[in-house]
């Protein structure tokens, strides 16, 4: 990277956006909101989207396919791939090719094959790649792995990992929404909590020797329908007394000064304009009547080189909040929520709790993944100004290691097996 002639500060990293949806609006945020990127190209084939997307960050390099902007050449430092979780590979391999710094959003692809195209394209180009695991650069990631680190609670023995998806949650995105079918995405072990195998590698220090999983579709099933329920929430005779209704879900938050998940549903935040995109688009529909065939519950149990045990529970069937883990070592134990840490020592039998937001102004609250996404990206930016890519705390190879036991897990559950990595 260049410097400018004044202070000496670099300039800011250039970044196209492949894919204007939710996740790479966010992303093209954070990074102009800090001052170290500048977005200066988008490939999006919906027109609307690109068209906002290109007046939002007075972008002139506007292309309707990721197959434009490479004929284009190399024309920015850094690539952000933001598309499906089935249309990475294309883009990443090809930016990568041409030159790009690449920043994928998770996963990297659905299958083995396709991550590992992926990560021989950024080592063969030589550019620095990092994939969005997010949970590893949050200040709650950092507090805890320094907490064991200093040997605290003595040699790590086992943890316990929760992942409280939410019934609302799971019902918008994994019933009714984009992540519905394995076919159209990927198991859903892979598209939401490739997350927090890579996040339990971070924290034990190691990928797992042995992996075992247990889990299935439970309850989002044509059986379960309620009698009387109709296609539509909005035509539905028991729509008031249903946990999972379209119409309580979406119109509640028409008061959230937060975008999502609403902007999934409809570009309008007024009652009607809710109503309607739940009478005719995917949002409203019944969520014993969807075409959905990823789990609801899962549990992973995995086992370490030293020793070290870990399980891992995805659920929907709880409130949506933060990630919930217990470490115990031999000598004190951590219960974390994702923010608290509360620390128990068995030599004194104090408790001490440990607040990793403590100082930070709130910066944090309501931040996307706790303050996750905007380190992710600042750390990103930093590491390709620096054209060091140490500074980030993976790269594409540790990320298709964590992929891996994704799908060591989900041979283990199909199979009914242990699978050894």
């Amino acid at each position: 990277m260049e410097f400018t002639k004044s202070g000496g500060n670099r300039k800011p990293v250039t970044i196209a956006v492949v894919g204007a949806g939710l996740r790479g609006q966010q992303y093209a945020r954070l990074a102009e909101a800090s001052g170290a990127g500048r977005v200066v190209a988008v490939a999006e084939p919906d027109a609307g989207r690109r068209a906002a997307f290109a007046a939002r960050h007075d972008v002139a390099a506007a292309f309707t396919t990721w197959e434009d902007l490479a004929a284009a050449g190399r024309i920015a430092d850094v690539a952000v791939v933001a598309t499906q979780d089935r249309l990475h590979v294309g883009p990443a391999v090809a930016l990568a090719g041409l030159g790009y710094h690449l920043l994928l959003e998770k996963p990297m692809a659905p299958t083995e094959a396709e991550a590992r195209r992926i990560a021989d394209a950024v080592a063969a180009a030589g550019v620095i790649g990092a994939v969005c695991h997010v949970l590893r650069y949050t200040s709650y990631t950092r507090a805890l792995r320094a907490l064991l680190t200093s040997g605290r609670i003595g040699a790590l023995v086992s943890v316990q990992h929760l992942e409280p998806v939410g019934w609302w949650h799971q019902a918008h995105s994994f019933v009714r929404g984009n992540w519905r079918r394995e076919a159209d995405s990927g198991p859903m072990l892979l598209t939401k909590s490739c997350h927090d195998l890579d996040w339990l590698a971070y924290v034990v220090g190691a990928a797992p020797r042995s992996v075992a999983s247990f889990g299935g579709l439970a309850h989002f099933r044509p059986e379960h329908r309620p009698a009387g329920a109709g296609e539509r929430c909005v035509a539905c005779a028991v729509e008031a007394a249903c946990p999972y209704s379209a119409v309580r879900l979406y119109t509640r938050c028409l008061d959230d000064a937060e975008e999502w998940p609403l902007n999934a549903v409809t570009t309008g935040r007024t009652h009607e304009a809710v109503l309607l995109a739940l009478r005719d688009g995917p949002y409203g529909r019944c969520v014993y009547g969807c075409d959905n065939d990823v789990v609801d519950h899962q549990v992973v149990a995995l086992q370490y080189d030293s020793g070290v045990t870990a399980t891992f529970t995805m659920t929907a069937f709880t409130p949506m909040q933060r990630r919930q883990t217990r470490l115990f070592g031999t000598h004190g134990s951590v219960d974390g929520d994702g923010r608290l840490l509360r620390v128990t020592d068995f030599r004194t039998g104090a408790a001490e709790t440990i607040d990793t937001q403590e100082g930070d102004g709130g910066a944090h609250a309501g931040a996307g993944h706790d303050g996750g996404d905007a380190s992710l990206v600042a750390a990103f930016l930093a590491a390709v100004a620096a054209g060091d890519p140490a500074l980030l705390s993976s790269d594409m190879a540790t990320s298709l290691a964590s992929h891996r036991v994704v799908w060591a897990a989900e041979r283990a559950r199909t199979a009914h097996t242990v699978v050894t990595l």
